[in-house]
This record gives structure tokens, sequence and C-alpha cells, in this order.
């Protein structure tokens, strides 16, 4: 399956104690599996990280935030879209580039946390391009079901 994991899922998923969101980044570099991602995505996400409410809770300073985005970068398959043409996400334009490079990257599946997202017009543009929005527990139970025996 080809994942693209949005920024509020990539947030989760530093280095440290395990998480829901670092066993979807691990199961998602599994072959067969391919995690895509954009310079966009890992521009979003060094900015996030560095916020200094993240960097007390991770517990990352730029070294270890710079080491982490090398090592998400180094397991993914990078995909640099063009700019779609015309607005997608209506509510949030800026989510703009997250379906973008769901589409570059042909992923099966767009797994976020953000609403604007999960907006139906979202959901049907993405299902055109034969991509499903899931939810962090639902890729990760489907992700796991697939490594273990019945």
């Amino acid at each position: 399956m080809r994942i693209l994991l949005d920024t509020n899922v990539l947030a989760r998923a530093t280095p440290g104690p395990s998480s829901l969101s670092r066993e979807l980044v691990r199961l998602a570099t599994v072959p067969p599996h391919i995690l895509i991602l954009s310079p966009f995505l890992l521009s979003e996400l060094s900015r996030v990280l560095g916020y200094g409410r993240l960097r007390r809770v991770h517990g990352l300073d730029d070294a270890a935030i710079q080491e982490h985005l090398l090592n998400l970068q180094a397991s993914a398959l990078i995909v640099d879209p063009p700019t779609c043409g015309g607005q997608i996400v209506t509510r949030d334009p800026d989510d703009d580039p997250i379906i973008a490079a769901a589409i570059a990257g042909r992923a099966d599946a767009i797994c976020t946390l953000d609403r604007h997202i999960w907006h139906p017009d979202v959901q049907a543009f993405c299902r055109s391009h034969g991509i499903r929005i899931v939810s962090d527990v639902e890729l990760v139970v489907q992700l796991r079901a697939e490594i273990l025996p019945p």
C-alpha cells in the first residue's frame, strides 16, 4: 500500500516512547508498503516540530528534529508535485499540497486527523483518484492485520 501520512500524524511519530504514530511510520516503511512524503510535508513538519510546546513535549532540539526528518526522508518516496489546478480543500487551501502529494505519489491512502480533509467533497475528490482518507487508528489496525496471522 502507498501511504501518505499527514503532518498531524507525522508530528506525533517523533523518536522516543512508542506511540500509534511511530508504529504507523514503521509499518508504512516496511515493504511492500511505501511511505509518501513531499518537500512541503517535510518543511511543514520541521516548522511544527520547532514550536516551543512541541519541543517541550517531544524533547527535541534542532539537531534531533533534523535527524528525524533525514530518517523519514531516507525511508520514504519523496514526490514534488506541481500545484493542484484549482482549490481542492476549499475550507483550508493550505491543505491542497497534501492532496497533490498523494496524487503525485499514487497513494492508496491519506492518513490524517485534519477535519478539512475529511470533508465529503475532499473525500469524493480523493476517491476519484483511488485514494482513501483514513484515521491513524483505522490504518494501524489494517496494517497490523496484514502482518499478524488470523
